[in-house]
């Protein structure tokens, strides 16, 4: 009968942690993650780990004795890339890279490759070498930057249709409708007063629909943001617009930085179809629109005092109103996300994030 646990080994830590001795060589063997191997001075493959085997597609035994330019691209090769890595690393005690990579089969990866030149008192020993296969990596970045190219171009799209609308109405359907009025004015000058009223208030209705086809020029025509930044754009629109509208406004800028000009715009229109939203159907007295950098990106809000919403945009996806599917679709198809609420007390919250790529990542700015 025992009084005790089993005894220890002689090497064998209380705690059960593995035993110090274990050699090294046995864990970076097994490491699959990570391709490590080790190379002689002249750049031939003399160890093999499980990792490498895995990331390059070679058995230990078809690979030692090679030279590691096996892994190269041939233009790489003929370049004389691997043999120049090699004379950096010695140089300067490490190189790092990443590029295309070549495995057993021919097939090409992504790889960021670590050499580490390894010396004692004699000189030069070999290298260290360790090589992590990044092409999904890769691919995901090359998809969004993809997407943020496409959603530059759309953008750009939009804002040049948008221009084009503003200037054939300006050009077009307002000076015509001017010609008509200053007819009318003339004709009403010449006519008796019986007929003269009934010109001059035609003439007021052709100005009035003169005055709203110059307020749609104003919200179809590019906000300048390239110019003044967002939330100057922002800002104005608030003033020059709103307070027509006999709102009034408060406007808080939290950013900590100016976003792109393709995710700016679309803050902007998403803004301001919000606000077109409250004027139009809110009954409000006073609507606040705040801009905060959070997360990466940009979240915006529009809260009005109003009667709040009808029917909760969930109920059927924001699908039920073209203002509010847009605004939606603008926000996602930026891989950002959109949402509308009631509040407690009253009124409704426009509420959406829009993601903003690290400075230097983003597409050509839209112009």
């Amino acid at each position: 009968m025992c009084d005790g646990p089993p005894p220890s080994r002689p090497d064998d830590p209380a705690d059960g942690t593995p035993p110090s001795d274990v050699p090294l060589h046995l864990l970076v063997q097994e490491v699959v993650d990570y391709a490590i191997f080790m190379l002689d001075p002249g750049g031939r493959v003399v160890s093999w780990n499980a990792g490498a085997e895995r990331i390059k597609g070679y058995r230990a035994e078809e690979i030692i004795g090679r030279h590691f330019s096996a892994f190269y691209p041939p233009e790489d090769v003929a370049a004389g890339k691997p043999d120049r890595e090699l004379e950096i690393a010695v140089a300067e005690g490490r190189l790092e890279d990443e590029g295309w990579r070549v495995r057993a089969d021919g097939s090409l990866f992504w790889a960021n490759v670590v050499i580490t030149a390894l010396f004692d008192e004699g000189g030069l020993r070999g290298f260290g070498k360790v090589t992590r296969d990044l092409t999904e990596r890769r691919s995901a970045e090359l998809a969004l930057t993809e997407r943020r190219r496409l959603l530059a171009h759309l953008v750009e799209a939009q804002e040049t249709e948008r221009r084009r609308i503003a200037w054939d109405v300006h050009d077009d359907s307002i000076q015509a409708m001017v010609a008509v009025g200053m007819r009318l004015q003339l004709l009403a000058n010449r006519l008796p007063e019986e007929h003269a009223d009934a010109l001059r208030t035609l003439d007021e209705t052709v100005q009035e629909a003169i005055k709203r086809l110059r307020s749609l020029i104003f919200r179809l025509r590019p906000p300048g943001i390239d110019r003044d930044g967002l939330a100057d754009a922002l800002s104005g629109y608030l003033e020059e617009v709103v307070t027509e509208w006999g709102l009034r406004y408060s406007f808080r800028n939290d950013l900590e930085r100016e976003p792109p000009a393709e995710t700016a715009i679309t803050i902007f229109r998403i803004c301001q179809e919000a606000l077109v939203n409250v004027h139009r159907h809110a009954r409000a007295t006073t609507v606040d629109v705040s801009l905060a950098s959070v997360r990466g990106g940009v979240l915006t809000r529009v809260t009005d005092d109003g009667v709040g919403v009808s029917t909760p945009p969930a109920a059927d996806g924001g699908h039920g109103h073209f203002g509010l599917m847009e605004m939606r679709e603008r926000a996602e198809t930026a891989d950002g996300w959109w949402t509308m609420r009631q509040e407690a007390g009253g009124g409704t919250t426009v509420e959406f994030w829009l993601p903003v790529p690290p400075a230097g990542t983003g597409a050509e700015p839209v112009p």
